[in-house]
């Protein structure tokens, strides 16, 4: 039986079938304050991998994207597709995501799940103003210039 089949027998409505690496990484953080996609989101945004991270929170987002944190998750996802396109040099379209994003999360209060969204404003907006101080020219994301995202309560 491989991973992902038991990860899914396991947990057949909250584990991402996307991928054996991504549902056991969302088994380690089974069990904390937080849920374990919302925290897998995270670490694979700041290991740079975005689209995983997408893919981590989607699975979270899909069943509430109607409810309350509906259009806070959306706009997570689309921060990191945002950057998943920057990877694949697609800077326009990485900016239309940048801004879709922005216009979700802005409906949250400063503060909300742990997130300073305040700071992940700050983030989009600074991104934003790279693509287009480049008229779209050139790719900011660099190796030297990674986007972090940190939790309030685990920030130390």
């Amino acid at each position: 039986m491989s991973l992902v089949t038991w990860a899914l027998a396991l947990y057949p409505e909250r584990v991402s079938h996307k991928s054996a690496r991504i549902a056991t990484m969302i088994e380690s953080f089974r069990g904390q304050e937080l849920d374990a996609h919302y925290l897998g989101f995270f670490d694979c945004f700041n290991r740079q991998l975005f689209y995983e991270a997408h893919d981590v929170l989607e699975d979270l987002w899909l069943p509430d994207r109607h409810g309350v944190n509906g259009n806070f998750y959306k706009g997570l996802i689309q921060l990191a597709g945002a950057f998943v396109h920057l990877q694949k040099n697609r800077l326009r379209p990485s900016a239309a995501l940048f801004k879709l994003a922005q216009a979700n999360l802005e409906k949250y209060p400063r503060v909300h799940e742990q997130l300073d969204l305040a700071a992940v404003q700050g983030l989009i907006a600074d991104w934003l103003q790279k693509l287009e101080q480049s008229e779209f020219t050139i790719n900011p994301l660099t190796p030297a210039n990674l986007p972090q995202l940190v939790l309030t309560r685990l920030a130390a």
